[in-house]
């Protein structure tokens, strides 16, 4: 692409430098929230203290995918016909972060009832999930519309890599705010802290410099959008091979919470033992997105996205083998590893393999399938797990991780570079 293009494309050199920063600054306030907001750590803490049953622990965790899926469609559809996208995605943001808000401020009047307060969560953590559904329908083409392929990844890993650094400070107050602070008043400090970061967050969005469209995106109405999802299925063969991967690896990511809760339930991890999980979420997070952002721009996303399966089959590996401490901190390390590779690659491979002006009907497809598949998986394994116990998780794992692998080298690469090659 030549200088006069990126102006134009890309907008100002003033306006590129400005959008870089703010991109900055989104990986930062993202994932430093994401030290205390998190299905992963805080908030499968926050249900055991209340002693819920594995079935409601299952369905926060369904919620969480079931949410982001059910939202996609409709999202994806407003994304397509907005003419600014960092003006209305900042708006569903700053509405989704004063939904878990009100849920935090209500908990003192809920506090009595640890039943009813499981369930008013659930029901408002399912609404925060909902409005989840417009992260990548609008971020993914923000991206690809604001910055140049060379400046994706590395500078807002940077911020990601500085977010995370701050969240392993706050990580490290979640055992003195729990252990200082009465119930519910400890966990309100804690998702009140994540809530600030999220609405600077929100606000990073709000001042972007956006241009309008040079190629405008393919403009679809709600019912338009789900008819042209079959489509665009059977029609691009790539993009049916990714889907398929990232399918599989997205299950297997998104069984991340049921490692806290075997943690918990194996090895009685009170509130110390969560904040060690944390950092160690932190610190892989660290490690991925300062130097995988990097990698990804020197390499491209599709040659390095089967890192994140051969994570993930890793991880279920271990904890098949070995039932020690150690080995699942070090499993734990894998798994949340593997989630951010899966995360960073998966969103920029979409600039890859969807035409011009349909990334948010391709990222809209991509993860709705995901998600639906993951969702089913999840609920389905509460059960299970009731049955076999924390073995038939495991071996999902590495089925998952392993599918993911084969269908990521042996049939989407293959099929992508064809394409390529013939263009």
């Amino acid at each position: 692409m030549t200088e006069s293009n990126q102006t134009v494309y890309f907008g100002e050199p003033k306006e590129l430098k400005r959008n870089i920063i703010l991109y900055f600054f989104d990986g930062m306030t993202f994932m430093a929230s994401f030290a205390l907001i998190s299905i992963t750590t805080v908030i499968p803490f926050f249900l055991e203290t209340l002693q819920a049953s594995t079935f409601q622990f299952a369905l926060a965790t369904a919620v969480t995918t079931i949410g982001m899926l059910i939202g996609k469609p409709f999202f994806g559809a407003m994304a397509s016909r907005a003419k600014f996208l960092s003006k209305t995605f900042a708006k569903i943001l700053f509405t989704q972060r004063l939904t878990l808000l009100l849920f935090v401020l209500m908990m003192p009047m809920l506090a009595r009832d640890a039943g009813l307060m499981i369930w008013v969560f659930i029901l408002f953590w399912a609404i925060f999930c909902l409005l989840s559904g417009c992260y990548m329908v609008f971020n993914v083409p923000l991206i690809l519309k604001l910055l140049p392929p060379h400046k994706r990844a590395g500078m807002r890993g940077v911020g990601q890599g500085i977010g995370n650094i701050i969240g392993l400070g706050l990580a490290g107050s979640i055992p003195i705010i729990v252990e200082n602070f009465s119930y519910p008043y400890n966990f309100m400090i804690l998702f009140g802290l994540g809530l600030i970061f999220l609405f600077l967050n929100a606000t990073g969005f709000w001042l972007m410099k956006e241009h309008e469209d040079v190629e405008p995106r393919v403009s679809m109405k709600l019912h338009e959008y789900l008819k042209a999802i079959p489509v665009s299925l059977k029609e691009d063969g790539t993009f049916r091979a990714m889907v398929l991967s990232c399918m599989f690896m997205l299950i297997g990511v998104s069984l991340i919470p049921f490692y806290t809760l075997y943690g918990i339930r194996s090895f009685t991890m009170g509130a110390d033992q969560i904040a060690l999980l944390a950092t160690l979420a932190i610190l892989s997070a660290i490690g991925v997105n300062i130097s995988f952002g990097f990698i990804i721009d020197r390499f491209g996303p599709v040659k390095v996205s089967p890192v994140a399966a051969v994570c993930i089959v890793t991880s279920g590996l271990i904890l098949l083998i070995t039932k020690e401490l150690p080995f699942f901190y070090g499993a734990w390390v894998l798994i949340n590893v593997a989630q951010f590779c899966y995360m960073k690659s998966t969103n920029l491979m979409l600039g890859d393999v969807s035409p011009s002006g349909k990334t948010p009907l391709y990222v809209g497809v991509l993860f709705m399938i995901s998600m639906a598949v993951s969702s089913i998986v999840v609920l389905g394994l509460a059960p299970l797990m009731e049955l076999a116990g924390f073995s038939i998780l495991f071996v999902l794992v590495v089925i998952c991780g392993g599918l993911g692998l084969f269908y990521n080298v042996f049939v989407f690469q293959r099929r992508l570079k064809n394409v390529l090659f013939r263009n």
